[in-house]
C-alpha cells in the first residue's frame, strides 16, 4: 500500500508529489471512477487510477484555444514540425501533437512547468529557460514550419522580429492579449472591458505586424477567456508568402476587427467570470 499523492508522482501521472496534492485536493483524481480528495488515500495499484485536469482532451485550457483556431482556419498540422512560443503548462504542444505534429519544439522561458506526460514525449523538444526574443535558427535541427505564440505579461510585438528572422516563411497561429498590448486609458487594472478599446487595440497591434512583413489571414476570438475575464482574440499568420488558406480578411482589416469583436462581445455577454483565471495556460 502507498499513497495516492506518492503513486501518483512515482508512476508519472503527475510531475511532482505537491503537485499531485493538490491535483489530488481539487478533485482531478479518480480511484476506480470514484472522485478522492484524500492525498494519504492508500492504494495497492491495483486499481483504476486517473488524473482529469481541467480543459478536458488537453493539458490545459490552451489547447481549446488552439484547436478552435485550427478549426476556424482550417489549418492542417499532420506531418509538421512546429515550435510553441511560450509553452508554459504545453496546451499548444498537446494540441498539435493530438493534431498531427511530427514534432513541437516546446519554448518558455520558464522552467518546470511543462505537465510530464509532454516532457517525456520523444516528439517533444523542451527548450526550458529560452526568452523566445533572442531566439536563433540554428536553436532548431529540423525546419519549423508551424509557429504557435502566448505570451504572457509581454506584447506580441516584442517578439515578432524575432519570429519572422528565425521561422520565416512559416505559418502560425498568435494569441493576441488585448490586456498586454493596451495603452494607458485602455484597461481598468488589467482588464480590457469595451469593444472600442478591443478594436483600438486589434487594429493598432495588426497593423503595425503587417508593417513587419507578417501577412494576417485571419482572425477570429477564443472560446475561453483569460485571466479576469479578458478576452482574448487568434490571428492566422504567414511570412514572407507562406501558403496557408484566407480565413475571411478580404473585406479589409478595420472591417474584420470589428466584426470579430461584436462576435466576441455577444458570445461573452452572459458570462459572469473568467473562464481561464491562470497566468500562462497554453
Amino acid at each position: 500500500m502507498t499513497r495516492l499523492d506518492l503513486y501518483l508522482s512515482q508512476n508519472s501521472l503527475s510531475q511532482t508529489r505537491e503537485k499531485a496534492k493538490r491535483e489530488i485536493i481539487a478533485g482531478w483524481v479518480t480511484v476506480n471512477g470514484e472522485t478522492v480528495t484524500d492525498p494519504s488515500r492508500p492504494v495497492t495499484g491495483s486499481e483504476q487510477i486517473s488524473v482529469r485536469r481541467p480543459g478536458g482532451l488537453y493539458v490545459s485550457r490552451g489547447g481549446q484555444k488552439l484547436k478552435h483556431a485550427l478549426n476556424a482556419f482550417g489549418i492542417s498540422l499532420a506531418g509538421r514540425v512546429a515550435a510553441d512560443l511560450g509553452a508554459s503548462t504545453g496546451g499548444f504542444t498537446d494540441c498539435m501533437l493530438k493534431e498531427g505534429a511530427k514534432k513541437v519544439y516546446a519554448v518558455d522561458v520558464g522552467y518546470g512547468q511543462l505537465d510530464f506526460s509532454l516532457r517525456k514525449d520523444p516528439r517533444v523538444a523542451v527548450m526550458e529557460k529560452t526568452n523566445v526574443r533572442y531566439l536563433k535558427r540554428d536553436n532548431f535541427s529540423d525546419p519549423v514550419d508551424f509557429v504557435a505564440a502566448d505570451l504572457s505579461f509581454i506584447s506580441i510585438l516584442k517578439i515578432f522580429d524575432a519570429i519572422r528572422k528565425v521561422f520565416s516563411p512559416a505559418e502560425g497561429v498568435m494569441l493576441v492579449k488585448p490586456q498586454f498590448e493596451a495603452e494607458a486609458g485602455e484597461h481598468e487594472k488589467g482588464v480590457v472591458r469595451n469593444k472600442e478599446a478591443h478594436a483600438v487595440i486589434l487594429t493598432r497591434v495588426l497593423s503595425v505586424l503587417a508593417e513587419k512583413g507578417l501577412i494576417v489571414k485571419g482572425l477570429v476570438h477564443s472560446p475561453v477567456r483569460g485571466p479576469k475575464g479578458n478576452i482574448e482574440f487568434l490571428v492566422h499568420f504567414a511570412m514572407d508568402g507562406g501558403s496557408c488558406r484566407s480565413a475571411g480578411m478580404t473585406e479589409g482589416l478595420e472591417r474584420t476587427v470589428w466584426r470579430i469583436v461584436e462576435q466576441a462581445h455577444a458570445a461573452f455577454d452572459t458570462a459572469a467570470g473568467p473562464d481561464d483565471g491562470s497566468s500562462s495556460e497554453t
